[in-house]
């Protein structure tokens, strides 16, 4: 002790373990975006808490934050806005623009930061979960690539689920995405699809009546269950928010309820 004194204690054993095998914290670097150096920081804090997750929300309206070497455009364009906060840019009229404008706000991890991120989670047992969003909270990807949304313009934060160019599209970036992250689980979003553009979107009306598909909800199952088909043949599996509930269940999905307890106990 402090005070030189010698104390003894009982022989016993220590039984000392985490209650859950999952243990997950959620960084939203979309909406505000910060180096690799605070993940990194954020690493060392989960380890002292026996955390063992790091579900990172790389991508949703608010900027993309992860370089796909196939697609440059989503980190050149996708990844600024001319607005330093999130809270600002909700309020912009022009919510993108490129990495060179004077006015750009934002940022994005290179491959290799990622790299180091991941090593470094290693190193403290803990394992990254990327999240790539999916049909919705895209808006920034569809206003890089047009041509993945319904109407061809960019414009709706939703994917057009009746093109192929959008399967093509999103597998692509997943192949990325699965080669950079050894996580077991991909998190491909699934929440708040506005669906809108789909009522009458001629390609989501021709899929859906060539699958037999009687509501938008079971379009967006469409997408999920492909999605879902691909990252499995990758040796992969699905999370998805308590969205990919509705119109059925992507037969292999983990479903993360984040509306309550209710779609925990339904999934």
């Amino acid at each position: 002790t402090q005070m030189g004194e010698l104390r003894t204690i009982d022989c016993c054993t220590v039984a000392d373990e985490p209650r859950f095998p999952y243990r997950r914290l959620h960084f939203d670097v979309s909406r505000h975006f910060f180096s690799k150096e605070f993940p990194i920081k954020q690493i060392d804090a989960m380890a002292l808490l026996k955390l063992n997750r790091m579900h990172l929300h790389l991508t949703d309206g608010a900027g993309w934050r992860l370089q796909i070497d196939r697609y440059p455009r989503l980190t050149s364009f996708a990844a600024w806005r001319p607005a330093k906060t999130w809270q600002e840019w909700t309020k912009c009229e022009t919510k993108y623009c490129d990495q060179n404008d004077p006015d750009a706000h934002g940022g994005f991890y290179t491959k290799d930061d990622i790299r180091e991120v991941l090593a470094y989670a290693e190193s403290r047992h803990i394992t990254v979960i990327p999240e790539i969003e999916m049909p919705g909270h895209s808006e920034e990807a569809v206003a890089a690539y047009p041509e993945v949304s319904c109407d061809g313009t960019g414009k709706g934060g939703d994917f057009c689920p009746g093109k192929e160019a959008t399967f093509q599209f999103l597998e692509n970036i997943l192949s990325e995405v699965i080669d950079l992250f050894p996580s077991h689980y991909i998190h491909i979003g699934g929440d708040e699809a506005g669906k809108g553009a789909w009522k009458t979107c001629p390609d989501c009306q021709r899929r859906m009546k060539e699958e037999g598909l009687n509501s938008l909800d079971e379009l967006q199952s469409y997408l999920i269950r492909r999605i879902e088909k691909f990252v499995n043949s990758k040796g992969r599996d699905i999370i998805g928010w308590d969205e990919i509930l509705e119109g059925g269940l992507a037969p292999n999905a983990t479903v993360m309820s984040w509306r309550g307890t209710s779609g925990g106990i339904k999934a």
